[in-house]
């Protein structure tokens, strides 16, 4: 999905995929210390604990923002179950689907998803079949 940034605390370290993101707004609210939309950079890791990191970057609906430990240098976000795939349709917004997708596309590209993709249901964005966010801009309902 293209660019990837990384912010790092010394512990944690958050990685931010502009390309997945749909701008819920779910880190922007829930933890301003640590992720500042107006700011440059938007992230700022000192903000907060690293546990208050982890537990905000777990509630990422698209999958953007995701976190690992810098000791491990491995994933601190829970590994779906394999079997299981969870679909939640958001009020007015994208359907969030967690778990192991394989995704088949009209040209024949066949790409697999592990974590966490919002697709779009306004059919109004950018980036099909995933949201962009667009929903908010034409005040989508459904």
């Amino acid at each position: 999905m293209g660019k990837v940034k990384e912010y790092s605390n010394g512990e944690v370290t958050i990685v931010w995929k502009p390309g997945l993101c749909i701008h819920s707004e779910n880190c922007v609210k829930g933890l301003p210390s640590v992720f500042k939309a107006q700011a440059k950079p938007w992230i700022d890791p000192s903000g907060a604990t690293t546990d208050a990191i982890i537990q905000k970057v777990k509630n990422c609906p698209s999958g953007a923002l995701t976190t690992y430990l810098n000791a491990a240098g491995q994933s601190s976000e829970e590994v779906p179950d394999q079997a299981t795939v969870t679909l939640k349709v958001v009020p007015d917004g994208p359907v969030l689907v967690k778990g192991a997708i394989h995704l088949i596309y009209p040209d024949g590209k066949e790409e697999n998803k592990s974590k966490s993709v919002a697709l779009c249901r306004c059919g109004a964005s950018s980036k099909k079949p995933f949201c962009d966010g667009t929903h908010k801009q034409i005040d989508f309902k459904g």
